[in-house]
């Protein structure tokens, strides 16, 4: 079986991802097993003072669904079996944990469309994706 991690903040991008998954995979001729993770950035340590646990958590839910819905409908649309996760944190690192969790065979990641140096001095996801993981990374733009 192959695992392939599709990274989904809901962006354009992002979804160009989702669609380049639903087109290749048909190229597989084992079983594929499709991972969506969208990753929430932590709320500031202060407002867990005012705010209690599962209302934070709720809000990460709650955001981390809406930020996959479109992605989901694409896959549903196209009869795709996916799972779907919400993670928080940075959200290379967060990908890397899941990718290797989950022992993915692949990362399939869509870029903003910066040049290398612009990206290397914003600290995109996927310069750091570049130097953080072992497992494979297909950009797509």
């Amino acid at each position: 079986m192959v695992r392939l991690l599709v990274p989904v903040d809901g962006s354009e991008s992002s979804l160009r991802a989702v669609d380049y998954l639903i087109k290749r995979i048909a190229w597989f001729k084992e079983p594929v097993e499709a991972h969506l993770l969208n990753v929430q950035s932590p709320l500031p340590g202060d407002v867990g003072r005012f705010v209690d646990a599962g209302q934070i958590r709720d809000f990460h839910h709650d955001e981390g669904v809406k930020d996959l819905e479109a992605a989901r409908r694409r896959l549903d649309d196209a009869g795709i079996g996916y799972q779907f996760h919400i993670g928080i944190g940075e959200p290379a690192k967060v990908i890397v944990e899941y990718a290797r969790e989950k022992s993915c065979d692949e990362i399939i990641l869509g870029t903003r469309g910066r040049s290398s140096i612009v990206s290397l001095l914003m600290g995109s996801v996927a310069a750091k994706l570049i130097h953080l993981t072992d497992v494979p990374l297909l950009l797509v733009k």
